[in-house]
C-alpha cells in the first residue's frame, strides 16, 4: 500500500470558527495530520509526496469562478485594508446569499458582483471556512494527495491511502463548507473515470458527504453512498435524507442512510453492510473510501458512538468488496484517537483482502 501526503497541508492553521453562536478555537489543527502519518508509519507504510498538478484536475469538479476566488481571496481581502477599515485575519462571510438548491439545474452561475465581500458570502456557505494565507495552497496540494493515489490506484489495480487534510466532502461545485474548500474525494473519483467508466464513492464519515452528493448527482457513472448521522439535526442540515436518490441520468445512483444520534458499531455496521449490497449491485470497477473518524465516541463534535473496533470491521468488509480503492481521509477531530483508528482500519483491510 502507498499512501500520499504533502507538507504543504500542515500550512491552513485557521484561528476560528462559528459553533452555536461562538466565536470558537478550531478543531481542524495540523496536528490531526501528524497524528495520521505517526499510525502509518508505525506500520512501515511510506508516505510519498505528491506531484504538483495544479488546478487541472479540479477543472471538471469546481467551477472555474470559485477556483479564481479560493486562489484570490485571502490577498484580495488584506487589500481592503484602508483608514478606519480593517478586515479580520481571515476571510470570512456576513451574507448568506438565497439559493434555492433545485436539483435540476446545473448550478449558479459565477457571483454577479465582483466585490470580495459579496464573493466571500456567495462562495463560502458557513462560517466553519476561513481562509487564511495558506489555506488555497494546503487545500490545493490535499487534493493531489488524492489524485495522485487515484493514479497509483489506475496503475495497479491494488490500494492506496490520501492523507487529505483540509478535508474534502462539503465542498460542493462552487462553495465551501464544513472545513472543506476542494473535494478530494470527488477529484479522486473523477481521475479514476480516466481508466475505469463506473466509479463509486462511499462516504463513512459521521457528516453526510453533501458536496460529493451535488457534483455527482445527474451522474450514472459515480455512485455516491453515504452512511451518516442524521441530518435533521446535525452538519450538513439541508442534505443526506434517505429520499435523495439521484436526478437524471443520475436517478438511483445516489443513497443516503442516515443513522439515528447516539448510534454505535452495531447500528453502523448494519447500515454499512446495506450500502455495500447496493454497491455491489451497481457494479463499480473502482472505488473512493471517503473515510472519517469523526463518528468515534469521543470526538469533540460526533453524535455517533463507534469504538475502535468498528473501524477494523469497516476497512474488513470494505476490502471484501475486492475493486481498486483508494481511500480519501475525511473528518476526525480528536487527535488522540485519530492515529488508533487509522491502525485499526488498515489492520482490517490488510484481513478483508487476505
Amino acid at each position: 500500500m502507498k499512501a500520499f501526503f504533502s507538507e504543504e497541508q500542515l500550512l491552513h492553521a485557521p484561528q476560528q470558527f462559528m459553533r452555536l453562536g461562538r466565536i470558537s478555537a478550531p478543531t481542524d489543527l495540523p496536528s490531526r495530520a501528524e497524528s495520521l502519518q505517526s499510525a502509518l508509519a508505525a506500520r512501515g507504510i511510506a508516505v510519498q509526496a505528491p506531484a504538483d498538478y495544479g488546478r487541472k484536475p479540479l477543472e471538471g469538479i469546481h467551477s472555474q469562478d470559485y477556483l479564481d476566488y479560493l486562489e484570490t481571496a485571502y490577498a484580495r481581502w488584506q487589500a481592503l485594508k484602508a483608514p478606519g477599515v480593517d478586515p479580520g485575519p481571515e476571510v470570512l462571510p456576513n451574507l448568506s446569499p438565497y439559493y434555492n438548491g433545485r436539483i435540476d439545474t446545473a448550478g449558479r452561475g459565477p457571483c454577479p458582483s465582483p466585490s470580495i465581500v459579496a464573493q466571500t458570502g456567495y462562495y463560502l456557505s458557513d462560517l466553519s471556512c476561513p481562509i487564511g494565507p495558506q489555506t488555497w495552497r494546503s487545500a490545493l496540494r490535499s487534493t493531489h494527495s488524492a489524485v495522485a493515489a487515484a493514479d497509483h490506484v489506475a496503475a495497479t489495480g491494488g490500494l492506496a491511502y490520501a492523507l487529505c487534510r483540509p478535508s474534502g466532502h462539503h465542498a460542493h461545485r462552487d462553495r465551501a463548507g464544513g472545513f472543506c474548500y476542494l473535494n478530494s474525494s470527488a477529484a479522486a473519483a473523477s481521475r479514476l473515470l480516466q481508466t475505469w467508466s463506473k466509479v463509486a464513492v462511499l462516504d463513512v464519515d459521521a457528516h453526510h458527504g453533501d458536496g460529493t452528493q451535488n457534483i455527482f448527482y445527474q451522474r450514472s457513472d459515480v455512485m455516491t453512498v453515504s452512511v451518516h448521522a442524521d441530518p435533521s439535526g446535525y452538519y450538513p442540515f439541508y442534505t443526506g435524507y434517505a429520499h435523495e436518490r439521484g436526478h437524471g441520468a443520475g436517478e438511483g445512483c445516489n443513497l443516503n442512510l442516515p443513522l439515528p444520534h447516539g448510534s454505535g458499531n452495531a447500528a453502523f455496521l448494519q447500515a454499512l453492510d446495506t450500502a455495500l449490497t447496493a454497491l455491489t449491485g451497481y457494479g463499480p470497477q473502482a472505488l473512493v473510501l471517503a473515510l472519517g473518524f469523526d463518528t468515534y465516541k469521543d470526538d469533540p463534535i460526533s453524535v455517533l458512538k463507534l469504538d475502535l473496533g468498528a473501524y477494523r470491521d469497516i476497512g474488513a468488509r470494505v476490502a471484501s468488496l475486492g475493486v481498486p480503492t483508494v481511500v480519501v481521509q475525511e473528518g476526525g477531530y480528536m487527535v488522540e484517537a485519530i492515529g488508533p483508528a487509522l491502525d485499526a482500519f488498515l489492520h482490517g483491510m490488510s484481513q478483508g483482502g487476505a
